[in-house]
């Protein structure tokens, strides 16, 4: 179902689960049509805003467009949404170029009838029945959902945490290994603990800088 054909009911939100296929959408955008399915193989950034020609809104637009080489060198293909117009969205565009001087490299979809919001659960009636809250999805390149995370109408976002966030999943993704609390590129992984007591028993004669059998940490890779 297109978003066109759906009826949303405003105060109902519908959440979506980690670990599972990220919702489905085809929907209009300043790069024309595009649907979720455009994407399999990559990496996806969908993210929300409330409103066009806002200044919080604005500074995350210019965070995210300064940061596109850094996610485009990690397969990230960026979506933007909010309940506003294509024609709203390219004059917003056209301003930050003017004001900011900067270009925003990728497409905003136009969720005027609420479809893919309602999907991702970005419209919370407590925030507001009319905007979308700040929200970030992470979709991967089978096109599951692996990391969610909401920000009030308020407090914009920290970039450099979501390209963190796309790091650690890829390389969780790749390796099995896990990363620990404030971990960036260069440093220790966790390794995952052992499932058994077989598994435990054998874990100090693995190689690992093991503290106890549940918490051990590499350098690899």
């Amino acid at each position: 179902m297109t978003i066109t054909e759906s009826t949303v009911d405003a105060n109902t939100v519908h959440m979506p689960r980690l670990n599972e296929p990220a919702p489905s959408f085809t929907a209009p955008s300043t790069d024309g049509e595009i649907s979720l399915s455009d994407y399999a193989g990559k990496w996806v950034v969908l993210f929300s805003h409330p409103a066009d020609f806002t200044p919080v809104c604005t500074t995350e637009f210019i965070g995210f467009s300064k940061r596109w080489v850094q996610f485009t060198e990690r397969n990230v293909q960026l979506i933007g949404l909010s309940i506003d117009s294509v024609y709203s969205h390219i004059a917003w565009m056209k301003n930050i170029e003017d004001n900011f001087d900067i270009t925003v490299p990728f497409p905003i979809i136009a969720d005027l009838d609420m479809g893919v919001a309602s999907k991702y659960g970005m419209v919370q009636p407590a925030a507001s029945q009319t905007a979308a809250v700040r929200a970030v999805f992470v979709i991967d390149p089978e096109q599951i959902l692996r990391a969610m995370i909401y920000y009030p109408l308020t407090t914009g976002r920290n970039m450099d945490e979501i390209v963190r966030l796309i790091d650690a999943l890829q390389i969780n993704t790749e390796t099995g290994l896990a990363t620990p609390a404030d971990w960036q590129v260069g440093d220790r992984y966790i390794v995952p603990p052992p499932a058994t007591k077989d598994a435990a028993d054998k874990r100090e004669s693995e190689g690992y800088d093991t503290t106890d059998w549940y918490f051990s940490e590499t350098d690899w890779p």
